[in-house]
């Protein structure tokens, strides 16, 4: 007897659900202003839960607006991966990490001290 479920194909597409807001957290631009000039216009902390075949999944995303607790937003999610959605791992998701900016100013960093090193020791 097989199965009457079908299963998914890699180009079935994701499924709609609702969303519940469970915080949302103001981030303040901090020192990222200051050291290098430049503001993000998201300012919001956001994180979610959701149910996706009978498991609750959360994520997190950054908003310009503040978004009440227990609201529910709509997302969609990633059938064969439900912990993918559509706030954190689609097309239209906002990342949250910070701009490299920091890893790019440390690798130069290291690239320079080396550079000196080097310098230094031709001299003698």
């Amino acid at each position: 007897m097989t199965d009457s479920t079908p299963n998914p194909t890699p180009n079935q597409p994701w499924i709609a659900t609702q969303a519940t807001i469970t915080t949302c957290r103001y981030q303040s631009p901090g020192l990222s202003t200051l050291a290098f000039g430049f503001q993000t216009t998201q300012r919001f902390l956001i994180t979610f839960d959701y149910y996706a075949h009978g498991r609750l999944h959360s994520g997190q995303f950054q908003s310009p607006t503040a978004i009440p607790q227990n609201q529910r937003i709509p997302i969609t999610y990633n059938p064969l991966d439900p912990q993918q959605n559509s706030r954190t791992h689609g097309p239209n998701a906002t990342p949250t990490t910070r701009p490299p900016l920091i890893a790019i100013g440390i690798t130069g960093s290291i690239l320079l001290s080396l550079l000196w090193l080097t310098l230094l020791r031709t001299c003698n």
